[in-house]
């Protein structure tokens, strides 16, 4: 069982990781495939900016909240947009060298920090969020109990969760995954949700709103290699998308399907 001393242990490692890039050749393939041709389809249907838009509206008004930004390496774009409107914004990475990069950012937001620091330590004092933000996060803790714990720790009464991850539910995905993973340089730090972690999240907050992306769109990478006009690609893809969003958000086997989730969670009245 893994405990929240050797999961900081494991997360020194993945600083390191994260501050050289340093990655061996079957995972250069794997982020070639992820942020190639996936990227492509995702921006191409509007799969990004649908997810992107949804965030923001459920950040809801920020001028009263805390926030932090969990694992948000030098920061993105809604990184900007958290530390311009909300009342306080933290962020915080395990790497160093993306913080730095970060703390220049965030030099004209008075209201704004960003800290190297893991979220696991009992180094981090901060708590009472009203708002956490974990894009490409959660799945990166092996024990879904112990995360949990630590988010239910550090939120505010009623304090909500942002997230998006990567599934393993489906099995062409289960397949890929397993004959990649003895090969992957990061395989320490990189769990995809599988049903029972999703159910874990399910049972300790209140999901207020779901939704599966590349679902059945996840099959334009195959479609993309056909001889077919790009326009009729497109619109299939974008059909494909507005099933998976929708039926997603209420059914189980369609959400199983796909290969991203982003929720909204709330914290349960009576956890701690």
């Amino acid at each position: 069982m893994k405990t929240i001393e050797s999961t900081v242990a494991i997360n020194k490692k993945q600083a390191e990781f994260y501050n050289t890039k340093k990655k061996n050749w079957m995972t250069q393939i794997w982020s070639s495939f992820r942020n190639g041709t996936l990227n492509r389809i995702k921006k191409g249907v509007g799969i990004q900016d649908q997810a992107y838009l949804k965030h923001k509206e459920w950040f809801g008004d920020l001028s009263s909240k805390r926030v932090l930004d969990l694992g948000c390496f030098s920061g993105n774009y809604w990184s900007m947009y958290l530390a311009e409107h909300s009342k306080v914004y933290i962020g915080i990475d395990l790497s160093d060298v993306a913080i730095e990069k970060l703390s220049q950012r965030l030099i004209d937001f008075p209201n704004a920090s960003a800290l190297a620091i893991d979220f696991l330590s009992s180094e981090f004092k901060e708590k009472d969020f009203d708002l956490i933000y974990a894009y490409g996060v959660l799945h990166h803790f092996e024990s879904t109990k112990i995360i949990i714990d630590k988010l239910n720790e550090k939120l505010a009464p009623k304090g909500q969760i942002i997230s998006y991850d990567p599934l393993q539910t489906s099995l062409p995905i289960k397949i890929i995954r397993l004959l990649y993973r003895p090969f992957q340089s990061d395989a320490a730090w990189e769990w995809p949700f599988t049903k029972k972690v999703y159910f874990q999240y399910e049972n300790a907050f209140s999901i207020i709103e779901r939704h599966g992306l590349l679902g059945k769109t996840k099959w334009m990478a195959l479609l993309s290699l056909l001889p077919f006009s790009q326009k009729w690609k497109t619109k299939l893809g974008q059909k494909w998308h507005k099933e998976d969003w929708e039926k997603s958000s209420t059914t189980d086997s369609v959400l199983f399907s796909c290969m991203h989730l982003t929720m909204l969670m709330q914290k349960r009245n009576n956890s701690k």
